[in-house]
């Protein structure tokens, strides 16, 4: 039987054919160099091998393994155009079957599915992941009709370690070197504490991230837990270690500090800094006035989260500010966010909140042209710049935590050093 698998990812094509015997005429090349000569020679060798055991194959014992990810958008009749399956019974049964209909249903961008044909399109069986990323569903054809069946995704663990340089964003970085947005947005809260994402990132930044993949029929199923990393921002490093404790678990320095601080660098995950915190224009008083924040835009919409632990001291409307937030922190620190579109559900007076909890929504409430968030952090009462404001750290790890999170940390850490010098000399 030949089988012939292609796998086609966007754009990019890749077409492996399996033959169990060779074809008729084999072509050997070779190089020969002499020896012993000053400037070495070659000659390009070109032979004609006959085996005799070769047979042609026929076109109608062939068949196709095909895989495809889902598109945005797609139809289930799309997708089996794709896959190759011009079989009108099977179509029908993928469309009407009960136990075929979570097809449809999950037809989720970015899955990937696999289906097995005859030459002619003829379905064999065709393989679909369910929501769960547990289980698979598995249609084939059995004693002349197709039938459906369940079956256990079986993981692998394996830990994958990347490095990247920044030259134009941290995205474009990170899709060069083909790492899941899932495990960026990991590597961004991990040091948002320390770095601001929209305005401390520099072109020449580098990186180097160890995460955990599961894997999963030869290839990555889904990614996991990002276990270190390192980001160089400027002259700074920054480093941070998962370690696993009786009192849940976080991310360490080297030295065991935790790198949780109090308080995130911003309220948002992503945006552009308008302007920073200084005396500016009022584009509507017209008139030169202090700014006591940090204005952040960003798309009327953008989720605004808590930086820190909190308790809702007012939310409702405030003249300028129009709608607006303002949370009691721990200590004598207040913040407070601005020009609000709304205010996430339960948020009102007293209600507490938790470090990155949604508590509204980008507006352009009360003084403002446009869209974009005012985020004020005050000390005693006293606006204090959000960008250059020194955070504290958290509870660092007891002796015996110490202890042991350098014996566990070990090959995370060599393996992200290791792997940061070896790209730093490939990039210089």
């Amino acid at each position: 039987m030949n089988i012939h698998i292609r796998t086609h990812q966007h754009s990019l094509k890749r077409t492996l054919w399996l033959i169990p015997s060779l074809a008729a005429l084999l072509v050997a090349t070779a190089i020969a160099v002499t020896p012993n000569s000053d400037t070495p020679s070659s000659k390009l060798v070109i032979e004609q091998l006959d085996l005799e055991s070769a047979k042609a194959l026929s076109n109608d014992e062939s068949t196709y393994v095909l895989e495809e990810r889902v598109r945005a958008g797609e139809t289930l009749g799309g997708l089996m155009n794709r896959l190759g399956i011009r079989d009108p019974a099977a179509l029908s049964y993928l469309h009407s079957a009960p136990e075929a209909r979570a097809i449809a249903e999950q037809l989720a961008p970015g899955k990937m599915v696999s289906s097995e044909t005859t030459a002619n399109g003829e379905l064999l069986s065709l393989h679909f992941p369910l929501n769960d990323r547990r289980q698979t569903l598995i249609i084939e054809k059995l004693d002349g009709g197709l039938q459906a069946r369940t079956s256990a995704e079986t993981f692998e663990k394996i830990v994958i370690t990347k490095a990247g340089k920044i030259n134009s964003s941290l995205f474009a970085a990170t899709d060069g070197m083909d790492i899941p947005d899932a495990i960026t947005m990991q590597m961004v809260e991990i040091f948002s504490g320390d770095i601001d994402f929209h305005r401390d990132l520099r072109k020449g930044d580098r990186f180097t991230i160890s995460y955990e993949v599961d894997h999963s029929r030869g290839r990555h199923a889904q990614p996991g837990k990002v276990l270190g990393a390192e980001f160089i921002n400027g002259d700074k490093v920054y480093r941070a270690l998962w370690f696993a404790h009786e009192g849940g678990g976080g991310y360490y320095t080297d030295d065991g500090s935790p790198l949780k601080k109090p308080f995130l660098r911003s309220p948002l995950e992503f945006s552009r800094v308008t302007s920073g915190f200084s005396r500016r224009f009022h584009p509507i008083l017209r008139e030169w006035r202090a700014h006591n924040g940090v204005d952040y835009g960003a798309p009327s919409g953008t989720k605004v989260r808590a930086t820190a632990d909190a308790t809702v001291e007012f939310a409702g409307s405030q003249k300028g500010y129009g709608n607006i937030v303002i949370l009691k922190h721990a200590g004598q620190h207040t913040t407070a966010y601005a020009h609000l579109r709304g205010f996430a559900k339960g948020i009102r007076k007293g209600s507490r909140v938790e470090q990155g909890e949604t508590i509204g929504y980008v507006g352009s409430t009360g003084w403002a042209t446009g869209p974009h968030l005012h985020y004020e952090f005050r000390i005693q009462g006293r606006p204090t710049n959000p960008l250059t404001v020194k955070m504290a750290s958290g509870t660092p790890l007891n002796a015996r935590q110490l202890q042991t999170f350098r014996m566990e940390i070990a090959p995370t850490s060599q393996r992200i050093e290791a792997f940061a010098q070896v790209n730093t000399a490939l990039i210089d």
